[in-house]
């Protein structure tokens, strides 16, 4: 799968930013589904799910970034992905993730009934960044 020019691709979370290159492909959680990104991609604005980022080189997975929500908008020459929030996956450390899951379902069954789903939201992405750990 050598793409004939490579896609410039960006990464952006609230605290930095992560990636900012030429790839052979990305491919992305978006909303309805993964999908790929090359170089004269069809323009695309989608949700980004929680979840991992794949960015190829050649056939290979090059390197994993984890993240949770956000924003993606495609070009024929680019794909820049906003996230909520972004990290490597071999970043994550799995003691520190189990922690902060343990806190927050003691946080769960202490919460109001307007922060329940908040709560739940932040579970949810602690869990799902342990299986991309996995």
């Amino acid at each position: 799968m050598a793409a004939e020019q490579p896609i410039e691709f960006e990464l952006v979370s609230p605290a930095k930013l992560l990636v900012s290159e030429p790839v052979d492909m990305v491919v992305v959680p978006g909303a309805e589904g993964d999908f790929g990104a090359m170089y004269r991609h069809s323009p695309l604005i989608s949700a980004v799910r929680t979840g991992v980022i794949r960015i190829y080189e050649g056939d290979q997975v090059r390197q994993r970034i984890f993240v949770a929500g956000g924003f993606v908008e495609v070009t024929p020459e680019r794909c820049t992905v906003l996230a909520e929030e972004a990290m490597p996956v071999e970043d994550i450390d799995r003691a520190a993730v189990e922690a902060e899951l343990t806190d927050l379902r003691e946080d769960l069954g202490a919460a109001e009934d307007g922060q329940k789903d908040t709560v739940a939201r932040k579970i949810a992405v602690r869990e799902a960044m342990l299986a991309a750990a996995a």
